[in-house]
């Protein structure tokens, strides 16, 4: 497995533990755990953007990894 399909399935999992993480917030009545779970979604959030930012160099950098 290249780099590049790797950091792509490291964006999938982290876009799942986002979604879950909003999920959970929604889902719970406790404003403490609400709170947590919005502040992990939102920290993932910004790594997310920075791993994608990252593929996309990747794919800049060597062309025949886009649509992987």
């Amino acid at each position: 497995m290249t780099v590049a399909s790797q950091v792509k399935t490291c964006v999938a999992s982290l876009k799942g533990a986002q979604a879950s993480l909003e999920q959970f917030a929604l889902e719970t009545e406790n404003q403490d755990a609400k709170s947590l779970f919005t502040s992990a979604a939102q920290q993932t959030q910004q790594i997310l953007d920075q791993v994608e930012s990252r593929v996309q160099e990747l794919e800049n950098q060597e062309p025949q990894y886009k649509g992987f």
